[in-house]
């Protein structure tokens, strides 16, 4: 099923190190590289409790989603309806993003016994799920030098 796979490349997992590899920091990072900033808003949380996770994938399209291939996440804790992390980025270029509303701080995207998402979840682009998981071209997000917004609603 489709949202099973959702789920699990949802779930918090550790990154590799790849000497290759882009990276990308919280913006407050000490050690956050000069590039452009990314501020993600995350809207809609059906209830102010847990966390909302964000995290960042890089311009390789096969790498969307993959365990283990984002850039940077971060966990910020939800005080109101919404919350915004940002990003401090390598370089102009396409990023991703999904989200997911850790309600209850498990760091687990949580699913029922059928496999449906029972947390709120959300890309860049509010690219649709409806049949599947989105493309990287569905939540592919331009970034130009400077600053750039971008708002996720979550879906629940």
């Amino acid at each position: 099923m489709a949202l099973l796979a959702l789920a699990a490349l949802l779930l918090p997992t550790c990154r590799q190190a790849a000497a290759d590899e882009l990276r990308a920091t919280a913006c407050s990072a000490p050690d956050a590289p000069d590039g452009p900033r990314l501020r993600v808003s995350v809207l809609g949380a059906r209830r102010v409790a847990g966390n909302v996770t964000v995290t960042i994938y890089g311009p390789r399209p096969e790498l969307f989603l993959a365990r283990r291939a984002y850039l940077a996440r971060q966990r910020i804790p939800l005080r109101g309806p919404g919350v915004e992390a940002c990003f401090a980025l390598p370089a102009p270029g396409d990023y991703a993003v999904a989200v997911y509303h850790d309600e209850n701080d498990d760091h687990d995207f949580n699913r029922s016994l059928i496999g449906l998402p029972t947390e709120g979840y959300g890309f860049t682009n509010d690219a649709p799920t409806v049949i599947g998981l989105p493309s990287f071209g569905d939540a592919r997000l331009t970034v130009p030098p400077g600053e750039t917004r971008t708002t996720i609603h979550l879906r629940y």
